[in-house]
């Protein structure tokens, strides 16, 4: 029989675990959990060597000791039964019922119907749920009442919304140990593309890229950026991103790394002044300064102090502007302090502009606006300029398809983790449930296919219109991505009917085997004479 050996480290102890190419899922976890020490109930995550996290399961890849992946365990001290007794059912109790109904069945009816393994499928799949460190966040059971920033975040395990002043100080002493560095040739090209994979740089070091894309690009000189002031605005940025699964310090990163990698890509440098791509740059560093996880349709349904104090209009766009600018307001924070006021009305000005472009309710007006001025696009044209600078800014916002798809899957996810406490909370509070972040609604393939054909597509290529480059860069792996969802899509949708098919077919052969069934067969050959 075939054998699987994955090498691993817990708590950077080397470990090794060894088991059957056909094993059950569940048996894998437990080896797992055994050699973690990790009860019944503890939560494990793993990841691979790039620091992505990869599910447990059979369908492990076997990796050598020099490429371990790392086992952690998390919500060690949480398990389903004290979850259920928080949500007010007990589910031992439920569960020891249904085995002791399941027991009177079978002595009643010989074969156990199709209902009672529906049940217990049920029963497991809440437990799974209750369970898995994601929804135990999307159940926002963690979730403190009380006001204050300290708040617990709903989708980290005993982690603050927002980021506490230890974790803040230890970021900031590694970038400031780091970021005399002298980066490698190597890198600062890698950071000029679109295939940059974020998820093998950790924040400190992010921080460091940012000051190379400021430098690469001639900001430093032409502004006279002090390089401190320049630490100083990059720290603060940091400190201002939550700890959020989507919106937080690592796609800030994405965002301006993939705005980075267009403007390289199009040569915008001479095409454009620098002031309008030092706005650009620095828009994507503060797109989304102090995302909570909730949406613009959220904040106007719950009527959020962000949507009162916006009257409704981009709320969550208004806030980044803010926020942005209120960092700049501090003097030793103010890349821009050294600027003239014409030049700071003009960079505040296009800030404003290209942040407040990223509200996906204007997508049609902005896209309509730019194809329209396509046929005679003039770089001499500041309004022209103005447009492309806002779709340069949304194409980096929702680029994460463009890139790798052992880079773009996990985004994904964690956008997913976003939709779906989301629309948990719309269902707790009584609101309107945003559709398409509806658990019971969207899958991973059905949530891509759509937003890349509909949305993600038709912009990128008008981009990729004025700069047919591009589209080996963007588009190509884009429409890979498609294809992918595409085909995972139909798998799930296959499997979804032959578990129909099947659950009929137990559900009829459950009653034409039942005591009842049988009888009734019996009295009907009687009456009619046969046997």
């Amino acid at each position: 029989m075939a054998t699987k050996t994955i090498y691993f480290t817990v708590n950077g102890r080397p470990e090794q675990a060894e088991f059957p190419a056909d094993c059950p899922a569940q048996d894998v976890k437990d080896l797992f959990r055994s050699a973690a020490e990790a009860g019944p109930h503890d939560i494990l995550k793993m990841y691979n060597p790039k620091g992505s996290i990869i599910i447990i399961s059979p369908g492990l890849e076997p990796n050598s000791p020099n490429s371990c992946y790392k086992l952690e365990v998390v919500a060690a001290d949480c398990n389903s039964v004290e979850l259920a007794v928080a949500l007010g059912f007990d589910l031992t109790s439920m569960e020891k019922r249904l085995q002791d109904l399941e027991k009177k069945i079978l002595v009643e009816a010989v074969e156990t119907p199709a209902i009672v393994y529906e049940m217990k499928r049920q029963v497991e799949s809440f437990r799974e749920k209750l369970e898995s460190v994601e929804h135990l966040s999307w159940l926002g059971l963690f979730k403190e009442l009380s006001e204050g920033i300290n708040k617990p975040s709903p989708f980290y395990h005993k982690r603050t919304l927002r980021k506490s002043r230890e974790e803040c100080e230890h970021v900031r002493e590694k970038f400031l140990q780091m970021s005399t560095l002298e980066i490698s040739e190597e890198v600062r090209q890698y950071l000029k593309t679109p295939t940059f994979d974020n998820w093998q740089w950790e924040d400190a070091e992010i921080m460091v890229l940012l000051q190379v894309m400021y430098n690469d690009l001639d900001f430093i000189a032409t502004f006279n950026i002090e390089p401190e002031v320049l630490q100083q605005f990059l720290y603060e940025v940091y400190k201002r991103y939550n700890n959020i699964p989507f919106h937080n310090f690592k796609h800030c990163f994405c965002v301006t790394q993939m705005m980075f990698g267009l403007i390289w890509l199009t040569n915008l440098k001479s095409k454009m002044d620098n002031i309008d791509l030092l706005t650009m740059l620095t828009s994507a560093v503060c797109h989304d300064l102090d995302h909570t996880g909730y949406n613009n349709a959220y904040q106007i349904n719950a009527r959020t102090e962000l949507a009162l104090r916006y009257n409704d209009i981009s709320p969550l766009e208004n806030h980044h502007c803010a926020v942005a600018f209120e960092i700049l307001e501090k003097n030793e924070n103010n890349i821009f302090r050294n600027l003239t006021s014409e030049q700071y009305k003009r960079i505040r000005e296009g800030i404003i502009k290209c942040i407040l472009a990223t509200d996906m309710t204007r997508h049609n007006e902005i896209l309509n606006k730019f194809k329209s001025i396509l046929p005679i696009f003039d770089f001499s044209n500041k309004d022209h300029k103005d447009v492309l600078m806002m779709i340069m800014i949304k194409v980096s916002d929702i680029s994460n398809e463009a890139r790798p798809m052992d880079v773009a899957e996990p985004w994904l996810d964690c956008l997913l983790l976003e939709f779906y406490n989301q629309s948990d909370m719309e269902k707790l509070e009584g609101l309107p449930v945003t559709p398409f972040m509806d658990r019971d609604k969207v899958t991973k393939p059905s949530s891509q296919t759509g937003f890349i054909s509909y949305v993600l597509l038709p912009l990128f290529m008008e981009l990729a219109n004025l700069f047919p480059f591009l589209e080996q860069h963007i588009i190509d792996p884009v429409r890979k991505a498609l294809d992918y969802y595409t085909e995972m899509e139909k798998a799930l949708d296959k499997e979804k009917v032959s578990r129909t098919q099947s659950d009929k077919a137990a559900t009829v052969k459950n009653k034409e085997t039942s005591p009842q069934s049988q009888q009734n067969t019996a009295d009907n050959s009687s009456e009619t004479g046969d046997g």
